[in-house]
């Protein structure tokens, strides 16, 4: 199959915290815990309603053709206020010293990170390909308990300060939001069901590599969480999502126990979050996860390189199952590193997740 020039790009609403998490949160019987979930809530449900409205006119701000592509990244960081009026007032731009804010330091120190593997490992200058400015908002609404890519920026919230912190503290959490775009515009992933959870979980892949070489980390030496130190300490947990072990990043009076299943055995039927799209992302993370550790080393170099090269490489359909992203991953490996190490991890890996790969 030739690959396909994708000009239907579909761009949607992704948060980092999953509304089960804050329907949970939205009926404790504490105020302090349910208002800030409940206008959260709230503006996420507008959110996601305008995306959907927009989004038929909606036209990607990439660079003209003839325009040389970027090695550099060019970041804007602005300041809503507490408001949600977006981007908000501009506070710091490409190559301007640091701010006295460490919410809009930390946003641009990980937008930058997210470009700078993007460029330096796989050639790729920002989301786009084609040097597309990052753009991100710090300090959006009030106590707001989320972050989300909406298909044009990055939006950072503070946090309640009882049960989420600030949402610019986790790096993977920015890569994480920043990678929505990378799929966006490249495999376009839809946002339903197993191509849903294929799509939180490239996120969730890319927040994890960002990390882990911004840390300068191997495989081994990462912790495989996403959000790690953005829980309150009061909340029983030590992140949002574990790569590693699914189903095992939090379990708490409030917010519950972490729902992710781990192999297909445990897969989640349900009608919720565009059909458990962060629920059932635990499965592609955890074969990803098996993957990386069994090849050793840095896991952007082989495991993710697999990875990225299935996202871009043009045959990975937008309605694509776990079965047909994992058949690619085989084939991507097989053409990248030939008949070895690296096709018999991938191999393995999805069968311990009960995914078939023929």
């Amino acid at each position: 199959m030739q690959p396909r020039p994708n000009n239907g790009l579909q761009p949607v609403f992704c948060t980092i915290v999953p509304p089960h998490v804050l329907d949970k949160l939205s009926q404790a019987d504490d105020p302090l815990l349910a208002e800030p979930a409940r206008r959260t809530l709230d503006a996420d449900s507008a959110r996601r309603h305008h995306r959907r409205v927009t989004a038929l006119a909606w036209t990607p701000q990439t660079a003209r053709t003839s325009d040389p592509v970027p090695a550099k990244p060019h970041r804007t960081l602005y300041d809503c206020r507490h408001g949600t009026d977006l981007p908000g007032v501009k506070v710091r731009d490409e190559g301007d010293e640091a701010t006295q804010d460490a919410s809009v330091n930390r946003a641009y120190a990980g937008l930058g990170a997210t470009f700078d593997l993007l460029v330096t490992e796989y050639g790729r200058s920002s989301i786009d390909g084609k040097g597309l400015p990052l753009i991100g908002s710090v300090h959006y609404g009030e106590k707001y308990n989320n972050a989300f890519f909406d298909g044009e920026q990055m939006v950072f919230g503070d946090g309640d300060g009882e049960i989420f912190l600030d949402f610019t503290v986790a790096v993977d959490v920015i890569a994480h939001e920043l990678a929505h775009g990378l799929t966006q515009y490249t495999a376009n992933l839809a946002y339903q069901g197993q191509s849903g959870a294929l799509n939180e979980s490239v996120s969730d892949v890319f927040g994890s590599l960002v990390k882990q070489y911004s840390l300068g980390q191997s495989a081994d030496q990462g912790d495989w969480l996403i959000g790690a130190g953005l829980l309150a300490p009061r909340v029983s947990g030590v992140a949002l999502r574990s790569m590693k072990a699914p189903g095992t990043a939090y379990d708490d009076d409030v917010l519950g126990k972490d729902p992710q299943p781990g192999s297909m055995d445990d897969y989640v039927e349900t009608d919720q979050d565009n059909g458990g799209v962060h629920i059932n992302s635990g499965i592609p993370n955890r074969a990803f996860h098996l993957m990386a550790t069994a090849l050793g080393g840095n896991a952007w170099e082989r495991a993710g390189r697999i990875w990225f090269d299935v996202l871009t490489g043009g045959e990975l359909t937008q309605e694509a199952s776990f079965k047909d992203f994992a058949r690619l991953t085989v084939v991507a490996a097989q053409h990248r590193f030939g008949e070895g190490d690296e096709v018999e991890a991938v191999l393995k890996a999805w069968s311990e997740v009960g995914v078939p790969t023929r």
